[in-house]
């Protein structure tokens, strides 16, 4: 007869990425003690795949929670898409050695406030929460058309790698790698770049009414363009998030996300 044994490294189910930093919520291991109570030896080698996507959730609600993502205005839902793009991203390799650092910026919200975040998900917190431009014809207030075409002055939309960075006509400036081909592959020929611009500000949203627009740049505030740049820089994931029904992406695929996350952890000590 089988002994499923929890490992000590399955207390850390939910931290894939700093392992220990958190506190087991009882889920993931109530998802375990029924494998072990199961008479079935094929049921106690491994978890079923709802077992996995409950470890995946957990471990979504556990960072968004300890990272205090709700007061900073991040939905869950908007962040949840991002992990999984993040995880994707890791499990292709196409991070950067010990990158632990995922960018969010939700464009369905108006340019008068901050939809932009940085967070660090080994810290489990919030780097930076700022300002950040849409294309100038993407829409005023709110992003609400995009384009992966030159010289169309939109945003576009999805996943993006980051890159290296340049000093340009806006100074300091970040490459990025459009990931989605149907959404944002033209990044790099349309120089669609992270960059300051003076247009976002407080001073200039109570001026006007709302943010400048870019050429098509998710462009941030002057004073934290160093900062930002310096810690996203170099193989890190970028989810800008939009309302347009037509996006789709195989970095949101769900399946591939929860089962490379399951195989990184050694859930399960089976023993005779």
């Amino acid at each position: 007869m089988l002994r499923i044994a929890l490992t000590s490294f399955t207390l850390c189910l939910i931290s894939f990425m700093s392992p220990g930093a958190v506190t087991v919520s009882e889920s993931p291991v109530v998802a375990v003690e029924k494998v072990a109570e199961s008479s079935d030896p094929a049921a106690a080698t491994a978890l079923t795949y709802e077992q996995k996507l409950l470890a995946f959730d957990e471990h979504i609600g556990a960072l968004y929670d300890e990272a205090a993502l709700k007061k900073y205005g991040l939905s869950q839902e908007v962040f949840r898409n991002a992990l999984v793009g993040f995880q994707n991203f890791k499990q292709k390799g196409l991070l950067g050695a010990d990158k632990s650092i995922l960018t969010v910026i939700d464009f369905t919200k108006s340019s008068r406030v901050k939809r932009l975040w940085v967070i660090d998900l080994s810290a489990r917190k919030v780097l930076h929460h700022t300002l950040v431009a849409h294309g100038r014809n993407s829409g005023e207030d709110k992003a609400l058309n995009f384009s992966n075409a030159a010289n169309s002055y939109m945003s576009s939309m999805g996943f993006y790698l980051t890159d290296k960075t340049y000093y340009g006509k806006h100074g300091l400036s970040l490459r990025l790698s459009g990931m989605d081909a149907a959404f944002n592959s033209n990044a790099m020929s349309r120089a669609i770049v992270m960059h300051g611009a003076d247009y976002v500000s407080e001073a200039f949203v109570k001026q006007y009414g709302r943010l400048g627009r870019s050429l098509g740049c998710p462009a941030i505030p002057q004073e934290l363009t160093k900062q930002i740049v310096e810690t996203v820089k170099d193989k890190t994931c970028l989810y800008i998030h939009t309302a347009d029904k037509k996006y789709s992406s195989t970095y949101l695929d769900q399946t591939l996300a929860v089962e490379s996350f399951a195989a990184e952890m050694p859930l399960l000590a089976v023993t005779k």
